[in-house]
């Protein structure tokens, strides 16, 4: 009988100050869920950012949900009600979506990491780009 394919987690959970700074050192695009516990991570994405792995399938595409009350990096987002989405490149904040507009999200997604997979082909840098 053959062993079941163990399924790996689509999204890392980000939960302290040092698992914050270990995911800002990964190589790529990030996508950052930011939450605060009494709403917890935003769930109708999930779907979202499978359908785009799966269509993609770049080794350069991460997300994670992070939790805003325990990352002293994510105090700013404390305290607001409407979903926010970080994008890091290099550990350096390259984009932001709020709110949950799936189409926004995508586009959004597929634009920076078609920089990144440029800048890791052919060099050059990241620029922080407009907050949505």
């Amino acid at each position: 009988m053959a062993a079941k394919k163990k399924e790996v987690a689509l999204q890392m959970n980000i939960s302290s100050q040092e698992l914050w700074e270990e995911m800002l050192c990964l190589k790529g695009l990030i996508v950052v869920d930011a939450f605060q516990a009494w709403c917890g991570p935003c769930k109708t994405v999930v779907d979202l950012f499978r359908k785009i792995r799966n269509e993609v399938g770049s080794h350069l595409l991460h997300f994670a949900v992070a939790e805003v009350d325990s990352i002293d990096a994510l105090a700013e987002y404390r305290g607001k009600s409407e979903p926010v989405f970080l994008f890091y490149a290099e550990g350096e904040l390259v984009a932001t979506v709020r709110g949950l507009n799936a189409p926004l999200l995508q586009k959004t997604i597929l634009e920076q990491l078609a920089v990144e997979r440029k800048i890791t082909e052919h060099g050059g840098e990241h620029v922080e780009v407009i907050n949505h």
